[in-house]
């Protein structure tokens, strides 16, 4: 799977986790991108082949981001009262049953105990 860019609305451990099961992931915190908006944490993504982990639902907006424009997006939608290590389980779940799929303009949504994947049409 291709680099993955952790959003900062997720747990702080998830990047490194993610590492820790054999990804390739960078946080927006460690690279500069804390606090900034949307559309540049989309930016610093595109341009490294990143697909962008993120709790907003803002990027699931085909309006604002089209299939088109973006490299992959696994939007993650769990209860805020599900503990961080439940957080990270279910990413890391989601991307063993997703694999290789997500190409280019791919949005999967991660659910508890499932993920929802929209691919772009060919």
């Amino acid at each position: 799977m291709r680099r993955l860019l952790v959003d900062e609305d997720m747990p702080r451990s998830t990047a490194t986790q993610l590492r820790l099961h054999g990804y390739e992931a960078d946080d927006v915190r460690d690279v500069g991108l804390r606090g900034r908006p949307d559309t540049e944490v989309f930016d610093w993504a595109q341009a490294r082949g990143a697909i962008l982990v993120t709790a907003d639902m803002g990027f699931a907006n085909v309006l604002h981001y089209p299939p088109s424009s973006h490299g992959g997006l696994i939007i993650v939608r769990v209860p805020n009262e599900l503990s961080t290590l439940r957080v990270n389980q279910e990413i890391l779940r989601s991307l063993r049953e997703i694999g290789e799929t997500v190409v280019p303009g791919t949005v999967a949504i991660v659910e508890v105990g499932r993920t929802r994947v929209r691919r772009p049409e060919v």
